[in-house]
């Protein structure tokens, strides 16, 4: 973890108060302890016990928010925040997957459009470029 005020730039790093976070987010402290007390926002707690907020619980609690003013309820909006980041892991390893089959496909393409290799001829016992055919079983004696 970086040191001293490198840390803020830490998105994991628990900077504000309760405070500082309602204040930022234009909520209540009230909303926070909620969204904590339904385990939906673990904050993280000082040597005191007093409730610390990183940016990126606070990006969480802005996407509570915003579900809640467009009339979820708690369950709800905590499903669906639950449901919009797992779509979202999803979509990330599917576009690796597709990024992975793409080079694949350009390899095989570019490997395709390239003349085939030039190997030396193949010589037979009579010199380059000559193969003598097969030899025949030897034929029995014809009886008459």
């Amino acid at each position: 973890m970086p040191e001293g005020v490198g840390k803020l730039d830490d998105a994991d790093y628990p900077a504000l108060t309760m405070g500082q976070a309602a204040e930022l987010l234009g909520v209540q402290p009230a909303f926070l302890r909620s969204l904590d007390a339904a385990g939906v926002l673990a904050p993280h707690r000082s040597p005191g016990g007093h409730r610390r907020y990183s940016r990126r619980q606070l990006a969480l609690a802005q996407r509570m928010r915003e579900l809640f003013d467009d009339g979820m309820t708690l369950d709800a909006a905590a499903r669906i925040v639950e449901l919009q980041d797992q779509l979202a892991r999803e979509r990330q390893d599917a576009q690796m997957i597709i990024d992975d089959l793409r080079s694949r496909l350009a390899r095989v393409t570019a490997a395709l459009q390239d003349p085939p290799p030039q190997y030396p001829p193949q010589q037979g016992p009579g010199g380059p470029d000559t193969q003598q055919p097969p030899s025949a079983p030897p034929s029995a004696p014809s009886v008459s």
